[in-house]
Formats: C-alpha cells, sequence, structure tokens
C-alpha cells in the first residue's frame, strides 16, 4: 500500500472520556498509512481511567497531548488544541470518526486545492447533508456559495465541526470558539462567525464516503441537542423553517462577537 506522508498538516483530535475511539482512530490512519507533520490530541478533562489510556496512547502513537484539570466544554477544547499546532494546515477531526479506505488519495487532492486557491480556508469532508449551493470545482470537491437571499437555511453550516482541513491560521481570521456555552451554540455561533469573514470553502461531493462515525454503545455521544431541533413534528417543522430563515440571516448580519 502506498505511504500517504503530509509534513505540512497537523491532525487535531478533541477528545473527552472516549479513548477507546480515540485509540480506533489513530489506528485507522496507521493502517491507512497516513502520517501527518504532528498529531495533537485535545482532552477535555477526561475521567482519571481515560487519561491513562491516553498517556499509554501517546507513548504508542507519539503525539502532544494538551491537557485541562477539569470539563471546560467543546469551545475551550478546540481553542487549545488549535493554540498547539504549528503547520500550515489542520485536519479536524472529532475522535469518534473513522477515515476509510477512499480519504488518503482524496486529501491529497484537497492539500492540492489549497496550492490552486490562496484564498480557501477550509475543505470540508463529512455531513449529514449536502451543502444546498455548489458549484463543480475539481478533484470531486465543489466551491460552497453562500448569499443572504438563498432560501435554503442549511447554507449557515458553511463550516462544521465535521472532519475537515482548514488554515492553520484559522482562529486569528474568525476568532476563538465561544467558551462557558453548550456545545451546539459553539458549534452554531462559530458557522455565523465565519459566514461574517466572507471565506471561501470546498465541500467533498461524495461527503459520506471519506469517513465513517461511530458512537458505541460503550462510548456514545457526549452531544446533547435541543428536543425541538430534532422533532419531526410538521406544525413544529414549519414554525422551525421560518424561525431559522430570519434568526440566521439576522444573526449573519448583526451577531457581534464577545470580546
Amino acid at each position: 500500500m502506498k505511504n500517504y506522508c503530509f509534513p505540512e498538516v497537523t491532525l487535531l483530535v478533541t477528545h473527552y472520556n472516549r479513548s477507546g475511539s480515540l485509540l480506533r482512530l489513530l489506528q485507522t490512519f496507521k493502517e491507512l498509512n497516513c502520517t501527518f507533520g504532528e498529531t495533537v490530541v485535545s482532552d477535555d478533562g477526561s475521567s482519571k481511567e481515560h487519561l491513562k489510556t491516553l498517556l499509554a496512547l501517546k507513548q504508542q502513537f507519539n503525539f502532544n497531548l494538551v491537557l485541562t484539570d477539569t470539563n471546560q466544554g467543546l469551545g475551550n477544547n478546540i481553542n487549545k488544541g488549535q493554540r498547539a499546532v504549528t503547520t500550515a494546515l489542520t485536519l479536524y477531526v472529532q475522535e469518534d470518526f473513522v477515515p476509510t479506505k477512499q480519504f488518503p488519495e482524496n486529501f491529497e487532492n484537497a492539500i492540492k486545492c489549497f496550492e490552486e486557491l490562496p484564498d480557501l480556508d477550509l475543505v470540508r469532508f463529512y455531513a449529514y447533508h449536502s451543502y444546498p449551493y455548489l458549484k463543480p470545482y475539481k478533484y470531486g470537491y465543489s466551491e460552497m456559495k453562500f448569499r443572504i437571499w438563498y432560501l435554503d437555511y442549511k447554507k449557515i453550516y458553511f463550516y462544521s465541526d465535521h472532519p475537515h482541513l482548514r488554515r492553520g491560521n484559522f482562529l486569528e481570521k474568525f476568532g476563538n470558539y465561544a467558551e462557558n456555552i453548550k456545545g451546539d451554540r459553539t458549534e452554531y455561533r462559530k458557522c455565523v462567525e465565519v459566514l461574517q469573514k466572507r471565506p471561501r470553502g470546498l465541500f467533498f461531493n461524495e461527503y459520506s464516503t471519506l469517513f465513517e462515525q461511530i458512537n458505541s454503545s460503550d462510548e456514545p455521544s457526549t452531544m446533547a441537542r435541543s428536543n425541538w431541533t430534532q422533532t419531526d413534528n410538521a406544525i413544529v417543522a414549519v414554525v422551525r423553517y421560518f424561525y431559522r430563515q430570519f434568526k440566521y440571516n439576522f444573526d449573519v448580519l448583526f451577531y457581534k462577537a464577545k470580546a
């Protein structure tokens, strides 16, 4: 099997109490012969049991482990992990994802995109649904387009915390992640803050083929979301649609992050 070496890329993994999932992720990259300039694992105050495993994995995989004494939430975990990155590009992956055999070659093409497009900010590899407004680029990627008047509210997800490649100066351009709030609010605020900076981003057309998300019963997802955003009730769905249209556009136009 071909060796894939990416010296200009840091693999940044955020972790909390899912050391078995982290092992699976790192082992899969190894089996795919993918190596990076460095690997940073940012832990959000895991339990002693998982911390013990993390320290053993650090010896096995030789990664930079960034710790905190107490759980401080998703925003803090990403911020401190990204600040530890020293390379030009960052591959951000949460610990419950696993790359597939199709990943390495397509990841090489993603790096080519950054070389060809000096103003490119990020390349997305995974999503639950396709980004609604795409313009074909090449290598199986399309450019994401955002306009206030576009009607599909999923346009807000130009940024996503699903696996993506971004420039190392991401925090400098788009600001730190919001801290001391729930994880889903942190994600939403970053979506808004990214769009306010008029970003340029690509989306992999076959978005479900490069990574698999695995939430086992032993290590379930730690993210909790509001019930009203998940319900299939028809009346709630209609109200939710119009609410999102107004709120998302309003926030992109007028939201100001706190210093």
